[in-house]
């Protein structure tokens, strides 16, 4: 198992299907995720643009040689009340791996990367996003140490 920085555009391909396959299992818990057909090159193109802007890293992970995960993380800059350490943190945007790679460390292995290229950005803070729903990926971030620091709520009008 290895995870490197993505290589463009030899890992497009492969990124593509990865954020379409998020978008399928996601749907299995929220049935607001959009299935039009220029979801996944809007997606692509955003995370890209979040990337360079908010100074971020991409990685692909890879279990010989087949690229089966990616995670993307960028720099986020929180609200005022927030102390200044804290402020300036990282924050993993993406992550997928493929299901039948699932259980083998490439989710660990990736949200490592993440925190590496964190904390070579000088941050103390790492943050990620999960839906309430999806209780696996909740119990492995959970076991990676990450723990709930804010809760969402939301009423359909």
């Amino acid at each position: 198992m290895t995870v490197r920085d993505i290589r463009l555009p030899d890992d497009e391909p492969a990124i593509l299907s990865f954020i379409q396959g998020l978008q399928d299992y996601e749907l299995g818990f929220e049935n607001n995720r959009r299935r039009d057909p220029d979801f996944v090159a809007d997606h692509w193109r955003d995370a890209q643009h979040r990337c360079a802007e908010k100074h971020g890293a991409m990685f692909i992970a890879e279990q010989d040689g087949r690229r089966v995960g990616w995670a993307s993380a960028y720099e986020e800059h929180g609200e005022l009340f927030i102390a200044e350490p804290e402020r300036r943190h990282g924050f993993i945007a993406e992550i997928f791996v493929l299901a039948d790679a699932r259980g083998q460390g490439h989710g660990k292995a990736l949200i490592a990367a993440c925190e590496g290229w964190s904390r070579s950005r000088g941050h103390t803070l790492l943050t990620i996003g999960v839906l309430a729903k999806n209780a696996h990926a909740i119990r492995a971030y959970e076991g990676a140490g990450y723990a709930p620091y804010t809760v969402i709520m939301r009423r359909y009008l």
